[in-house]
């Protein structure tokens, strides 16, 4: 009896959230993979470690995921992590504005008919229900258009809800922001209801919800995966990739066999010179500040009028997040420290000095969500009929996200398994 030949492999190159998305969907489909980092870890920007300064494990920068974020749901449930996020049960999003010391709390309802903009105990203070019609206006298609030339950014709505909540999402300067980014956050969240919106924390960490599992369960599903393995070169060979030239050898490719590349942005253009990426980048700064949070603290805080735009609150820390940070990367760290520092200590009221610190400053983080590098973002398909591209940097039609990473990922998979794409 003749034995079964061998599925073909899959090379999967990157195992930041991208690329484990596509491994997973292709390990579970029974498929061979071979997944090669670079780096000595997995999970990309979304990682984790001990750090020395804290004595405690951090996340690289604080994630944010909310309730209706698809991808999410069917990566954690695949790798058997879905319990690893916390939340409310119900959409609530405190907020305190440092100008004028006040807190108050925004409570969108549940369902998808929006009748909490109508009671003025849930919407943001001094607004009136038609301001709202804001969100209609961004859920329309503006191509090349941006979040500027189609809102009003000033008024209540914008400078204490509107404005945070996009430029976390796109970490762009709204006002400069892709209205058609924004107006995809919203149909996928506000617009689905309450039950969609929901703030969900990583716990205990990023790694430990998003990336380790994801390795236990690739581990299980007989997928070779291997660390300190950079990519240096591809041989394309008319339209296919015929070798992947690694730091420990060549790979030859053969004609059955699929890749994907799910690196960054850069190196995917230092790789396919003819294959237009996104060329402009924005930073992120994160804060984490080893002190306990006071008893009942918010795990996420919204803040109107400082340097951060999230104050969350872990069990031995508290941190802060600021996007669009390029104003902040050459700011000494002790300066940036006791001004994050300001921000969390006003949240809070807490008093003192500040307490040990570690800033992480991430140069080029995400893409700049503008009109102009939305454009320059690359389909998951290539020319190359074997070569498939992954990433929260590629076509996803969602800001640079988690949620959009683990998209590309599946999308990556389906069409090197030939069906189709998944959303």
């Amino acid at each position: 009896m003749r034995a079964m030949a061998e599925p073909p492999r899959i090379h999967i190159v990157g195992a930041g959230l991208a690329g484990l998305s596509a491994a997973v969907v292709l390990a579970d489909r029974g498929l061979r993979v071979v997944l090669s980092e670079a780096a000595k870890q997995a999970g990309g920007r979304c990682r984790s470690y001990h750090d020395s300064v804290l004595d405690t494990v951090i996340d690289n920068g604080n994630h944010l995921v909310l309730s209706g974020n698809v991808a999410v749901t069917r990566y954690l449930r695949a790798i058997g992590a879905a319990d690893r996020l916390t939340g409310p049960d119900h959409p609530i999003f405190p907020f305190f504005d440092l100008g004028t010391g006040r807190r108050w709390v925004l409570r969108p309802n549940d369902g998808p008919i929006p009748w909490w903009i109508l009671d003025s105990h849930r919407r943001v203070p001094g607004t009136n229900p038609l301001e709202y019609l804001a969100f209609a206006t961004l859920m329309r298609r503006h191509p090349g258009r941006r979040i500027d030339e189609v809102l009003s950014c000033r008024g209540p709505l914008w400078d204490m809800f509107l404005k945070q909540l996009l430029v976390s999402a796109l970490n762009t300067d709204p006002k400069e922001g892709s209205a058609d980014l924004a107006g995809a956050v919203v149909r996928e969240t506000l617009a689905r209801g309450g039950h969609a919106t929901r703030p969900l924390v990583a716990t205990p960490s990023l790694a430990a919800a998003f990336v380790d599992p994801a390795l236990m369960h690739l581990g299980r599903q007989g997928a070779e995966i291997r660390f300190g393995r950079p990519l240096r070169a591809i041989t394309l060979a008319e339209d296919r990739v015929a070798a992947l030239h690694f730091d420990d050898g060549e790979q030859q490719v053969d004609a059955a066999e699929q890749v994907i590349l799910a690196v960054p942005p850069w190196t995917a253009q230092s790789l396919l010179p003819d294959v237009k990426t996104p060329s402009a980048f924005n930073a992120i700064v994160n804060g984490h500040f080893r002190i306990a949070p006071p008893p009942r603290a918010a795990s996420l805080t919204g803040l109107v009028g400082g340097t951060a735009e999230w104050v969350f609150a872990f069990h031995d820390r508290l941190s802060v997040t600021v996007s669009a940070a390029d104003r902040l990367l050459d700011m000494d760290t002790d300066r940036l420290a006791s001004l994050l520092w300001a921000d969390v200590a006003a949240v809070h009221d807490l008093q003192g000095p500040v307490p040990p610190t570690r800033i992480v400053k991430e140069k080029r983080a995400t893409f700049a969500a503008t009109p102009a590098q939305e454009a320059r973002r690359p389909a998951a398909a290539t020319r190359w009929h074997n070569l498939f591209l992954a990433g929260d940097w590629t076509a996803t039609g969602l800001p640079a996200t988690i949620e959009g990473a683990l998209r590309s990922g599946e999308v990556a998979a389906s069409l090197a398994t030939g069906s189709g794409t998944t959303r």
